[in-house]
């Protein structure tokens, strides 16, 4: 007796059949051209690696979603990447090696040890670009401007861009030598905006200190905020210097058509970035669509701090509302021993075209996305409507 058995997955976890796997597949080669017309080069790091390579240090929250196990041949601990930007960090400094700008870009799964939220997906499909040994303002806004045109190829046309600075929390929370449970707590109420929670934990800090963290969830909105938080936050040189690059990159920004909006709450849980961070979102959209920043130390473990910015997105979760991409259709080819078939089957699939060979009884000539076949008429192969 044949016991049959429910396959079911692990939880955040999911198949992607034909007509959806079409979809992704379709998304990631035009956004990996679109940025191949960008100068940016594709690396293909490995899925799973050394844990100190793939963890920055002192990153909880994405050592928190990093799977690991143990390497049967080194035994060392092994994970399983959650994040692909400290792979690609590690690329450039250890394995290019290059003086001058590189442009890199890559997609691949990243396994998440426990989900964003209840309708995220424990794998993503990340697909990214970054920019390498760069400083200036001008690779922000190139990174800025080529995920909006990856964006477009999502469908999504209207993008609402949110923009902080991470170097502002890091100010002020070394200010007032925050550190350890207290400062991953007051990072936390500011990214949540929970006033009372922060007002509870800045409590007994320098005045100035304490009102500008508390300041921080208040600061969203239009370009007025940049003046707002001239006045409401201490005059710090990295706050002074902050906010400069922040007005900076709104003008270029502004030269190419983006308003973006300000949210100087928006902190990235990534404790590799060091600056301008910001997100993307579109109506209909519960999450961000785009995540990205500016990452300056990212590869200082691997003995290159080099100043670095970039984004990702998840290609699953952009690919889901777009209409379906379609099979490409098929020409039907007989299953017989004939030289002649043969070089006929080759010359078509050399010209691009599908040919299925019929194997059997065909059932349903749709399962196989066929529309015309092969038959032999007057002694040559030739290519008519199916059913002709």
């Amino acid at each position: 007796m044949i016991t049959m058995r429910n396959w079911i997955l692990p939880e955040h976890i999911s198949d992607l059949l034909p007509p959806e796997a079409r979809r992704v597949e379709t998304l990631r080669r035009a956004m990996l051209d679109l940025a191949a017309g960008f100068g940016y080069e594709l690396v293909l790091p490995p899925l799973i690696e050394y844990v100190d390579s793939l963890l920055p240090p002192a990153d909880a929250a994405l050592e928190l979603k990093t799977f690991k196990l143990t390497d049967q041949l080194s035994g060392r601990q092994l994970g399983l990447r959650a994040d692909i930007t400290p792979q690609v960090a590690r690329i450039d400094a250890h394995l290019l090696n290059r003086q001058g700008v590189a442009r890199l870009c890559y997609a691949g799964s990243t396994v998440h040890a426990l989900p964003d939220g209840i309708l995220s997906s424990r794998e993503p499909l990340q697909l990214g670009a970054e920019i390498y040994g760069f400083a200036g303002v001008a690779a922000d806004v190139e990174v800025v401007e080529l995920m909006r045109e990856c964006l477009r190829l999502a469908g999504i046309e209207q993008v609402h861009l949110d923009i902080g600075h991470i170097g502002l929390f890091l100010a002020l929370a070394d200010a007032a030598a925050l550190s350890g449970e207290r400062r991953e707590a007051v990072f936390r109420a500011i990214q949540q905006k929970d006033l009372p929670s922060l007002a509870a934990l800045v409590a007994g800090l320098p005045a100035p200190l304490a009102q500008g963290l508390a300041a921080l969830p208040t600061l969203y909105g239009g370009a007025e905020v940049l003046a707002a938080a001239e006045q409401r936050l201490p005059a710090l040189p990295p706050i002074t210097a902050a906010l400069a690059a922040l007005r900076d990159l709104t003008e270029a920004l502004a030269a190419r058509g983006i308003v973006p909006h300000y949210d100087l709450s928006e902190l990235r849980s990534g404790y590799y970035h060091t600056g301008l961070v910001f997100a993307a979102y579109a109506e209909g959209w519960a999450n961000a669509v785009a995540r990205g920043g500016r990452y300056d130390h990212v590869g200082e473990r691997f003995g290159r701090p080099r100043p670095a910015t970039g984004f990702s997105v998840d290609l699953k979760e952009l690919s889901r509302r777009l209409a379906p991409a379609l099979a490409r259709r098929a020409i039907l080819a007989p299953d017989r021993l004939d030289p002649a078939l043969a070089d006929a089957i080759r010359a078509l699939r050399s010209a691009g075209e599908t040919v299925v060979v019929r194997l059997g009884e065909v059932i349903d000539v749709e399962e196989l996305h066929a529309d015309r076949e092969l038959v032999e008429r007057g002694g040559q192969w030739q290519v008519v409507p199916l059913g002709a």
